[in-house]
C-alpha cells in the first residue's frame, strides 16, 4: 500500500504549500508551507504544524501565541500540490499582525487599503517572541 504522503507532488525543497481556512466560514486566514514531517503531524496531533522557512525547522502553530489551529479536515487538491486545512483558530487570530486573517489588505484603485482590525497588539500576543 502506498504512503499517503507519497500522492503529494513535494516541490524541489521538499515542501508543499498549505492553506488554512476557518472551518466554519470558509474564510482563509493564512498560507505556509508543510514539509512532509510537518504533514504526518498535522494529521497524528490534529493540529496545524507548519515548515518555518525562516527559521528552519518546524512550528506548531500557536506553540507561541496560543492560537492554536485545531484540525477538523485535510484536503488536496487535483494537482496533489496544494494542501488546504479546515481549522477551528483558537482565540480568532491567525495572524502574527493580530488580525483574524493574514489577508486583511484589499487592493483598491490601484493600492492596497487594510480592512481588518487589529483584533489583539501583536507585542501583547509574542511579549518579546519572534512572531510565528
Amino acid at each position: 500500500m502506498t504512503d499517503w504522503l507519497d500522492e503529494i507532488h513535494w516541490n524541489e525543497d521538499g515542501l508543499v504549500p498549505a492553506i488554512a481556512q476557518d472551518h466554519k466560514t470558509g474564510r482563509v486566514l493564512m498560507m505556509a508551507w508543510m514539509n512532509r514531517e510537518a504533514l504526518a503531524l498535522t494529521a497524528a496531533e490534529q493540529r496545524a504544524i507548519y515548515w518555518s522557512r525562516s527559521r528552519g525547522k518546524l512550528w506548531r502553530k500557536g506553540e507561541e501565541s496560543g492560537h492554536v489551529q485545531k484540525l477538523h479536515e485535510l484536503r488536496l487538491d487535483c494537482d496533489a500540490d496544494v494542501i488546504i486545512l479546515l481549522v477551528e483558530q483558537l482565540g480568532g487570530i491567525a495572524c502574527h499582525t493580530g488580525r483574524e486573517s493574514c489577508f486583511y489588505r484589499v487592493w483598491e484603485n490601484g493600492a492596497w487599503h487594510t480592512v481588518d482590525p487589529v483584533l489583539k497588539d501583536p507585542h501583547a500576543i509574542y511579549q518579546g517572541h519572534k512572531h510565528e
